[in-house]
């Protein structure tokens, strides 16, 4: 079996390039650079992707968050601009008759959305927000148990006064050592019991806010708060193997017809699902990442080049020496290895270098980030797989290949008797 690289062949390449080292430099910084540029930009992209899914906050992907708003067309005796509302029949008839949805979660907030309350408790006091909802919330916006339980269904049948509290609630409220499980809150003058705290799977700033939320059963709040069986929106979980979009349609459409309400109406209803967001960050990051590959891709080949014309001007610097192994008996396939060798050589070298320079670039930043405490914004933990890199470098060798064949080529086309007389 022909070996490529052997011990005399490695110190004969390196012995061409040490020769003339700026050269070989700059002939390399082309592939070198163009590595470089797809693991950072790659790594970049997917750093912005894990800090914007890090911002959706465990919610799970199949959700959907469907509202009233109000109607933009007259319809069966109703006047434009009507609103209305959600109620506890509404729930049961989408349970009845949504197909495309598995779990169908009421929800209701004090103050309505984004209204906070002041919570009391002794002397001390917050503005934090407060739902009612049912245990199958959690299934919908997980949150993470730090202490006690969260509701459950005898909450719901006994309509208990029970509160499961914010991770930040917890800390405005209560004394370090101070016991929170079986401790009161107040809110508008009704006294719940603290069973749990939780804490959110959000970061950043979605998680300061979610944190600072209290969550009681929905039928206690119903009757707390007085708002009977209204319903304020809907958590819902849609089958996974049917589109978001699709499941979105059959929501609202039966709903508009249960709510008398124009069928070509888009203003009536409010939806938003977690699988749309999640499709369109795909498609931009996706996007990003090709655009990364285009210009690394360019910046490889203008390497490539680069290094094609530095070994042409190599063959012809060395045609007496290549002439003198052809007149010693060197066959055009022992010239055509050497030259593919030398090429292959410095192709990889100065890919594996941008590489490695890219890798340590993202370690370091990533680092970075983790020592100011995560604080990076939509920016998390910039990476590149390992699929990513292996072919990044097949790119760059199939290149490799392409930028020698013609200076091969060339070192063949050399006659002994000729080379022997140049000067």
């Amino acid at each position: 079996m022909l070996k490529i690289f052997d011990r005399d062949r490695a110190l004969e390449i390196l012995q061409v390039f040490i020769a003339n080292p700026f050269r070989t430099f700059l002939s390399g910084l082309g592939v070198g650079w163009g590595l470089f540029m797809i693991i950072v930009t790659v790594g970049a992209s997917n750093g912005l992707e894990n800090g914007v899914t890090s911002d959706l906050g465990g919610r799970v992907k199949n959700s959907m968050f469907f509202w009233t708003q109000w109607t933009s067309m007259p319809y069966k005796g109703f006047n434009k601009g009507r609103s209305f509302s959600f109620n506890e029949s509404d729930t049961e008839f989408l349970k009845e008759n949504s197909k495309f949805t598995k779990l169908v979660a009421p929800r209701n907030q004090l103050g309505g959305h984004r209204g906070s309350n002041n919570i009391f408790r002794g002397t001390k006091s917050g503005a934090f927000n407060v739902y009612g909802d049912v245990p199958e919330y959690i299934e919908i916006e997980p949150v993470k148990i730090l202490k006690g339980r969260y509701l459950n269904e005898g909450d719901i049948v006994e309509e208990r006064k029970i509160a499961v509290i914010g991770k930040r609630v917890h800390e405005l409220l209560y004394e370090t050592d101070e016991k929170v499980i079986g401790s009161t809150i107040r809110v508008q003058g009704v006294i719940f019991t603290v069973v749990g705290v939780y804490s959110s799977f959000q970061t950043g700033e979605d998680a300061e806010e979610s944190n600072q939320s209290i969550f009681v059963p929905y039928t206690t709040f119903g009757k707390a708060f007085h708002t009977g069986d209204r319903v304020g929106w809907y958590g819902l979980l849609i089958d996974p193997d049917v589109h978001a979009d699709s499941a979105a349609t059959e929501v609202v459409t039966l709903m508009k017809a249960r709510k008398s309400v124009h069928p070509d109406d888009r203003t009536a209803f409010g939806h938003w699902t977690m699988a749309s967001a999640y499709e369109e960050m795909e498609t931009i990051f996706g996007a990003f990442r090709f655009i990364a590959f285009v210009f690394g891709g360019l910046a490889l080949l203008a390497g490539a080049i680069g290094i094609m014309n530095i070994m042409l001007i190599t063959v012809r610097e060395r045609t007496k020496e290549l002439g003198i192994r052809r007149a010693m008996g060197a066959t055009p396939r022992t010239i055509m290895r050497q030259i593919m060798s030398e090429t292959l050589f410095l192709t990889t070298v100065s890919g594996l270098t941008g590489m490695c320079l890219g890798v340590a670039s993202l370690e370091g930043v990533n680092k970075l980030l983790l020592s100011m405490g995560g604080a990076g914004g939509s920016f998390r933990n910039p990476e590149v797989s390992v699929e990513i890199v292996l072919t990044a470098l097949g790119v760059m060798l199939i290149m490799g290949v392409f930028a020698g064949i013609l200076p091969a080529v060339r070192a063949i086309a050399v006659r002994p008797v000729e080379a022997i007389r140049t000067e």
